[in-house]
């Protein structure tokens, strides 16, 4: 057979491939392969196979060749096939005894030289030795050695930052810290054209920068524009729409607890994309924050039934029944979602909250714990590990943990607000005030209703510490968030009844009793204070000394 029509054979068999037609491409990659006896077309033939889902062929094909062991090509689709035979031992032995050191970079490179044999290739592609280094870490993370895959998938991404698969593990993993991520990124060398890139995958990493760090990145992007043709400006498109895009700023709004934004955000996501599954993930917590359950049965029904075998699924099917309060059903869909998925974060985290929810600290404590190993970068369970010893009074424990979670994620503001809480409680005032007004600095402005609790806890603060002004001041800030908050009126009464504002005091002690008429500790103060206020030329003082109640 003549070389032209050898070539058209190759044609035929790129054709089949690129319909799908995977049978088709055996048949002819075989004979094709039968007929030159080349390197080149009996790969042809092996990937001809491997997409075709015909492993154990592929890999017998791929072994008995003469250069399996000196090509990285063949080598790696032969390590590929075990892959999905799921024989993790065999594909590390089929990879080489590379090393890596705890920066990501590889120590022996030597099997990464080979002949070039992709003759249909584009004129950019993955570095072999980047493929050949995230399929490492997964083959270790499969054998649960989370170290080295974290190792490998860093070694991916610093031999090529266009091997996006490794970075997406190491961010939805959890396996580096805030700190590491960002230093990862700042390793990463982007050719001059990949500008745009590196500012996507800034915006991919954990976002609890400063707020102004935050909008600039996706501005920058949202700017990054292409005209298809040149001479009409109406042919420019930008990223301003891009799903992924606006899903990591979804991810954004949801940290900072704008939690409303976050769900119309992803509700128009869905509608233009509704199997974008990170949306969904960040739809799901939305709507969980917000008390939208019938939102939350529509999503678990849907996924469900599109995904059953993914943990996504079931986990939507925890949230909601964690909604509606019915924590024995969400631990049950919580723990097969772990089941499917024993690297999925949230359902772990969901499985101790169900758990907590009920005050069943141990069962807690252990989901915690298993979160916390198992996602080193992700500072939640060791935060929840925390509120876990601040409910059962072990402050110095809780603590340890909060300074721990700290430690692993430096800025986020839920962080320090547990470090300002527990300061309160073991009685340290100041300390406490700074820990707030740390919060406070670190969340963007203007606040949301999530922060209540945290300007509330600082006036509390402030008043132990008799600063009274600065307490009326953070209380009255604290209304503007939330007009049903029973903790911000009694406070507020409480402050101006120690500053003998009597008429004041005994306002809010009615507008706490009317959001909650048999709370004990403002009926007994509404009666001392009518009380001081017709006592007014005597000692105003005494009678409050005397049954002074802590708030």
């Amino acid at each position: 057979m003549r070389e032209e029509e050898i070539e058209k054979l190759r044609g035929v068999v790129r054709d089949c491939v690129s319909k799908h037609l995977y049978s088709s491409a055996i048949f002819f990659a075989d004979k094709v392969a039968a007929f030159t006896e080349d390197p080149a077309d009996i790969y042809m033939q092996a990937q001809a196979l491997f997409l075709g889902r015909h492993f154990r062929r592929a890999f017998h094909l791929l072994n008995a060749s003469k250069i399996v062991l000196r090509d990285p090509r063949f080598r790696y689709l032969a390590a590929k096939c075990l892959e999905e035979l799921k024989e993790w031992d065999q594909c590390l032995a089929m990879l080489g005894d590379a090393k890596v050191n705890e920066h990501g970079y590889v120590l022996d490179n030597k099997d990464h030289s080979g002949m070039y044999l992709d003759k249909d290739c584009e004129n950019r592609e993955i570095n072999i030795a980047a493929a050949t280094c995230f399929l490492r870490g997964k083959a270790y993370e499969a054998l649960e050695n989370r170290t080295q895959a974290r190792l490998w998938y860093k070694a991916a991404i610093k031999a090529d930052p266009l091997c996006y698969e490794a970075l997406e593990c190491l961010i939805e993993s959890h396996m580096l810290t805030c700190d590491e991520e960002s230093s990862l990124l700042s390793s990463l060398q982007f050719g001059p054209e990949d500008g745009w890139l590196s500012s996507f995958y800034a915006c991919l990493i954990k976002k609890y920068d400063k707020e102004n760090i935050i909008e600039a990145r996706f501005k920058e992007l949202e700017r990054e524009s292409c005209n298809s043709k040149s001479s009409d400006p109406s042919f420019i498109r930008t990223l301003e729409t891009n799903t992924d895009l606006l899903a990591c700023k979804a991810e954004y709004y949801h940290q900072c607890g704008e939690y409303q934004k976050c769900f119309e955000l992803t509700s128009v996501l869905l509608e233009k994309d509704p199997f974008h599954l990170k949306s969904t993930l960040v739809h799901l917590a939305a709507a969980m924050e917000l008390g939208h359950s019938n939102e939350l049965y529509l999503m678990a029904c849907n996924l469900v039934k599109d995904y059953p075998q993914k943990a996504l699924s079931w986990f939507a099917v925890g949230c909601y029944y964690y909604c509606i309060k019915k924590y024995d059903q969400s631990r049950r869909f919580f723990s097969k979602a772990t089941t499917l998925d024993g690297t999925f974060a949230p359902a772990w985290i969901g499985y101790g909250n169900a758990y907590a929810a009920q005050e069943e600290g141990d069962q807690a404590m252990s989901a915690y714990r298993t979160g916390a190993r198992l996602f080193p970068g992700c500072h939640l369970p060791t935060l929840y590990i925390g509120m876990e010893y601040m409910r059962t009074h072990s402050f110095k424990l809780a603590e340890q943990f909060f300074v721990q979670a700290k430690t692993i994620c430096p800025s986020d503001p839920l962080v320090y607000n547990e470090l300002g809480v527990v300061a309160y409680d073991m009685k340290e005032y100041n300390k406490a005030a700074w820990w707030f007004e740390k919060t406070l600095a670190c969340v963007p402005s203007p606040l949301s209703e999530m922060w209540e609790p945290t300007v509330v806890n600082l006036a509390h603060s402030y008043r132990k510490l008799k600063v009274y002004r600065e307490a009326i001041a953070y209380y009255e800030k604290a209304l503007a968030l939330s007009t049903r908050s029973l903790s911000t009126y009694a406070g507020l009464a409480y402050t101006y009844h120690l500053q003998d504002h009597f008429t004041a005091a005994i306002t809010y002690y009615h507008k706490a009793l009317w959001l909650k008429p048999d709370d004990q500790f403002c009926t007994e103060m509404l009666s001392i204070a009518l009380m001081d206020e017709c006592q007014n030329g005597m000692d105003p003082k005494a009678d409050l000394r005397r049954s002074e109640v802590f708030v």
